[in-house]
């Protein structure tokens, strides 16, 4: 983005930093150690979990937005939307993954994006029990793992018979997209299940070659669509399109599968938004 110079970029990446801190202060205490679990849902409507580490982990990222970014907005899973005066917005999903975090499975992380009039340009996911931290910005992108600071790049996939496919769930699908993602799946070399955003690192890290969703909120994908295409990749919607919204997502570290696999997913796509 030409206005944000050097010195922004290097501000806001500090200040993403903190974030970040601040939301593992509030969440490794809860972790593997029980605690109460409330469905916000509710009884008969199916089950949407919540914990006082989402809860917490937001108050505290939100409280420094606000002190060192006033004009900012937020959009935070747990706290609602602030409008912003100025065109940027923190986007947080402090826990993504809670049904991961409450199982005891360390595949959850704290998502953070900043987005300028609605285009995702930093981006966090901090897995703060493993302490790796993925971090995109306007210029590439990178993993902070115990200390050790190290480029994060996809690796080339030439076809999706070549390519390891995630999703997080099978059963995130209505019935007319099981029918495209279930071509994908029995395209691909292999599949895995039950990653969450963590998959999405993997793309980034070239671990992983493509993620399929669907249903995701802008908190679930706006901090990852910086790393992915920082380290190399692309996220697109379903009819190719931006992802920024959410919704149909796909990610993919290589381009070349991505174009085989929207041939199967455009046919179970969404209705046409303003970013296809």
């Amino acid at each position: 983005m030409s206005m944000l110079d050097p010195a922004s970029i290097a501000d806001y990446r500090a200040f993403l930093d903190e974030l970040a801190e601040a939301a593992r202060a509030e969440i490794l205490p809860h972790f593997r150690v029980g605690g109460a679990v409330d469905d916000k849902q509710g009884a008969g409507r199916g089950f949407d979990p919540v914990t006082a580490a989402d809860r917490g982990a937001e108050r505290a990222m939100r409280a420094l937005i606000e002190t060192r970014y006033p004009d900012h907005g937020i959009i935070g899973e747990e706290f609602g939307e602030k409008p912003s005066q100025n065109g940027f917005v923190f986007v947080l999903d402090p826990v993504d993954g809670t049904r991961a975090f409450i199982a005891g499975l360390p595949l959850w992380g704290t998502l953070i994006a900043l987005t300028y009039q609605g285009a995702p340009v930093f981006g966090v996911l901090d897995q703060a029990y493993l302490d790796e931290r993925f971090v995109g910005f306007p210029d590439g992108a990178e993993l902070i793992a115990r200390g050790v600071r190290r480029p994060l790049a996809t690796r080339a996939c030439a076809d999706l018979r070549e390519a390891v496919l995630a999703t997080t769930d099978p059963f995130l699908f209505n019935p007319a997209e099981t029918g495209g993602f279930e071509h994908l799946r029995a395209t691909a070399r292999l599949t895995r299940y039950g990653c969450d955003c963590y998959a999405y690192a993997m793309v980034a890290m070239g671990a992983i070659d493509v993620v399929v969703e669907s249903g995701l909120r802008v908190w679930d994908i706006a901090a990852l669509i910086p790393i992915i295409e920082g380290a190399g990749g692309l996220v697109r919607n379903w009819r190719g399109g931006l992802a920024h919204e959410g919704g149909q997502v796909i990610a993919v570290g290589d381009s070349r599968p991505l174009e085989q696999a929207l041939v199967s997913l455009r046919r179970c796509a969404a209705p046409f938004s303003p970013y296809s």
